[in-house]
């Protein structure tokens, strides 16, 4: 049994933090902005030492929550935000999920897990979001396998068809997938007692 909760992120840490790009922070920020009420509470799923996604939540105005399985991202991750709660756990386990949140963002870790542990974190971000809440993460549209370049494990897809049909067993509503520095997949809590809400749109 793989004991490295990390997913072998934290044996590379310091090169990670060294190499981690702003990729993806731009369209995180406008993403927030254009769909979050103001100081909405957002958990950061796999955020690393906060930079760049958490940092442009923050940037925004936003009340950034912090779960990542190494402990070396997260000591970094609370020396830059030492405010910001958090908790030094794997997604699929975290007891993070216990409690609500507007919003929950994971960018770069879905594709790290086993198939098992991704549809698992699906189904506990799905429980924890308040009606109204939106769920964005990253993964290829394609079905696929590679080798992470950092860690040399295996990384995995499970393709846009399959993400859509475990947001919908979820409770969770696809609303749309943009192509930028990353391919994000959007989607939405729906509303109770059928108030009105985005309606899905197949861009995917």
């Amino acid at each position: 049994m793989n004991s490295d909760r990390s997913e072998g992120y934290e044996g590379i840490a310091e090169q990670f933090m060294t190499v981690r790009s702003d990729s993806g922070a731009a369209f995180v920020r406008s993403w927030a902005r254009d769909n979050l009420p103001p100081a909405s509470a957002v958990v950061d799923i796999g955020c690393g030492s906060g930079v760049p996604v958490a940092q442009a939540l923050v940037e925004g105005g936003f009340k950034v929550f912090g779960v990542d399985a190494s402990p070396s991202l997260l000591a970094s991750f609370r020396k830059r935000f030492p405010t910001a709660q958090s908790a030094c756990e794997a997604a699929q386990d975290s007891a993070f999920f216990h409690r609500t949140f507007d919003a929950a963002v994971a960018v770069g870790l879905l594709f790290l897990l086993s198939a098992d542990d991704q549809r698992k974190v699906i189904a506990r971000v799905a429980a924890a979001l308040r009606p109204g809440g939106r769920f964005l993460f990253t993964a290829p549209w394609q079905r696929c396998e590679w080798q992470d370049l950092l860690t040399n494990r295996q990384s995995r897809s499970l393709g846009a068809s399959e993400y859509q049909r475990l947001l919908d067993a979820s409770g969770l509503r696809l609303v749309c997938c943009h192509d930028e520095d990353n391919y994000f997949y959007d989607a939405i809590k729906p509303q109770p007692f059928g108030q009105s809400g985005p309606t899905r749109n197949n861009c995917c």
